[in-house]
């Protein structure tokens, strides 16, 4: 199924299913997707190993001018976004200038639209660094992913790099303290021959253990709204999402479920 790569910096805003009016940023290469997951449900489409310097990124100061020229224009027509949102072409984390780049966003959000919330949609893959957990912190919504808390089925759906575990996962979360937002993608079908379904007994008795131990402030749940590049995936149906945010719920955590 086709997928797509994000062409600019600054993209959007357009309308979000969890978040609103989302302003996009987007600090990964334009040519090719980078990230150290191979979600098999990427809307970007596959990750091609490529080591990291032989990619070229947007620089801190690109970043900055283009975000302030688009809020700038953006205040203009009094138009203010809901949050502003950085996702794009893989793992935006991975950015060597990632740090620097949230506090840029912080002081220009602040100058434009103060009540505007920033957000990172990120694998949790670098948070193991204190450097990256402390920028993530500074955000409104830092949203971690976990699609599923069985270490089979967790490397079958997001084919992380090696070495990444689900134990190593639940390991950095706890350093937030619950300072974050935990997303989950629910999705069933096949891959490779390979059965695939996250919304099993086993799969959510597994997944509430683990919310229990990181405390997230809020549970985003979710399901395929877009073409993915592996074509037997099947998107889970409301009532099971509804099914599954009550049993958040019950053990006393926030759920908001996107279809």
């Amino acid at each position: 199924m086709p997928t797509f790569l994000f062409d600019e910096i600054i993209f959007g805003p357009v309308k979000s299913r969890r978040l609103g009016t989302s302003l996009g940023i987007n600090l990964l290469p334009l040519e090719s997707k980078l990230c150290n997951f191979d979600c098999i449900y990427c809307e970007c489409g596959r990750t091609f190993k490529t080591k990291l310097g032989q990619k070229k990124f947007h620089s801190r100061l690109e970043v900055e001018t283009a975000l302030r020229k688009k809020l700038s224009e953006m205040k203009t027509n009094n138009s203010p976004p809901d949050v502003i949102t950085y996702a794009g072409n893989g793992e935006p984390t991975m950015h060597p200038d990632f740090i620097d780049i949230i506090d840029d966003t912080l002081k220009l959000r602040d100058e434009f639209f103060p009540n505007t919330r920033i957000a990172v949609l990120s694998n949790a893959t670098m948070i193991h660094k204190e450097k990256i957990r402390n920028a993530l912190s500074k955000v409104d919504l830092n949203i971690l992913k976990l699609d599923s808390a069985v270490e089979a089925t967790f490397r079958l759906i997001n084919n992380p790099a090696k070495g990444f575990t689900v134990a190593k996962l639940i390991e950095n979360l706890r350093h937030f303290n619950g300072n974050f937002v935990m997303q989950t993608m629910f999705l069933t079908g096949n891959y490779r021959g390979e059965i695939i379904d996250n919304t099993t007994e086993a799969e959510i008795g597994a997944w509430l253990e683990i919310l229990k131990k990181v405390s997230p402030k809020q549970v985003m749940i979710y399901t395929i709204d877009r073409d993915t590049p592996s074509p037997g995936l099947i998107k889970v149906s409301e009532t099971k999402l509804k099914e599954i945010a009550a049993r958040v719920k019950e053990i006393g955590f926030s759920a908001e479920i996107s279809l």
